[in-house]
């Protein structure tokens, strides 16, 4: 067993003095071993994800329904509150409307509670009037005490109906400010049964079709918003210090020297994290934080949104 063990450490030391006056061999790959290594890099390595600036978005319905029309294009750019899809709201319209045939007579309502507090008022400024004149007559012997009684009552019994038909006007009124809620309730459930375009940008995908029913608040569809694109990498903690804003950089296919395009670093992380975009295991051990990155692409023609890529940086 003894002899065995010799045999095998001995053996590569006889190939690598064999070798020593012939054939050369390759020199071994450099390894980083400490920070005067990692200050000599001039380039940094890192595997990207072509997104747009704003970041993709999901797209979802705020209601549930069926979806009745489809009136945007995959890939077609669209803007801002532009209809992508209709679903069916005939119930909501429905509701709309019944609430909308009650504020007319409502109207009319608070209207006539109005003319009616107005015709009162007319009465008590007559009433408050013939008082006055009840008063100068008691006061010169020309009309009786009773008389005067009747004038003052006839006057404050007006203004108790006058409060009266005040407090019917602000119940006309706060009805139909209830309608008028109820109006703008049913028209936001109607607006959202239609699903609009967040942003200015485009379709990228629409996982739907017409006729199918949607679960509020399910995914179905991305969208990309109008901007540059970007490619989102994210560099190992031994390099991310050598990483700065401003820094050149380029992209290129994996495992092949052509490049794609160039750009620029406009962001980088102030923290750094465990790895998100291309780890193998969500289970990974591996204890190695990565700091995102984001390079601006100055020909983002030449790339597919969601394509992965290299992002190599320019960091001497």
């Amino acid at each position: 067993m003894i002899r065995f063990l010799f045999y095998l450490l001995f053996t590569p030391l006889l190939l690598v003095s064999c070798k020593s006056g012939g054939e050369k061999t390759a020199p071994a790959p450099a390894v980083l071993t400490d920070s005067a290594d990692v200050a000599d890099i001039r380039e940094v390595l890192g595997i990207a994800i072509i997104e747009p600036a704003g970041r993709i978005v999901a797209l979802a319905a705020e209601r549930g329904g069926v979806v009745r029309e489809i009136r945007a294009e995959i890939g077609r750019p669209v803007q801002a509150g532009q209809p992508l899809l209709l679903l069916d709201a005939r119930v909501e319209n429905a509701q709309l409307r019944q609430a909308q045939s009650k504020i007319a007579a409502q109207q009319e309502a608070v209207q006539v509670a109005a003319e009616n507090l107005k015709l009162l008022e007319t009465q008590i400024k007559k009433a408050e009037a013939d008082l006055a004149r009840d008063e100068a007559l008691f006061a010169g012997k020309a009309l009786t005490q009773k008389e005067l009684e009747n004038s003052r009552f006839q006057v404050n019994s007006l203004r108790r109906e006058a409060e009266g038909r005040q407090a019917a006007v602000r119940q006309q009124q706060a009805r139909l400010l209830e309608l008028q809620a109820d109006i703008a309730y049913y028209q936001t459930l109607t607006e959202e049964k239609t699903i609009r375009a967040p942003l200015a940008g485009t379709l990228l995908s629409l996982d739907t079709k017409q006729g199918a029913f949607l679960e509020p608040g399910k995914p179905i569809g991305d969208f990309a918003p109008a901007g540059p694109l970007i490619a989102l990498t994210e560099i190992d903690e031994l390099f991310a210090g050598k990483v700065q804003a401003g820094q050149k950089a380029f992209i290129r296919p994996q495992g092949k020297k052509d490049t794609l395009s160039t750009g620029v670093v406009v962001m980088t992380s102030p923290y750094l994290r465990k790895k998100s975009l291309f780890s193998d295991q969500p289970g990974d051990l591996e204890d190695r934080r990565v700091r995102e990155v984001r390079v601006r692409l100055d020909r983002p023609e030449a790339v597919l949104i969601g394509a992965r890529v290299e992002c190599v940086i320019v960091v001497e």
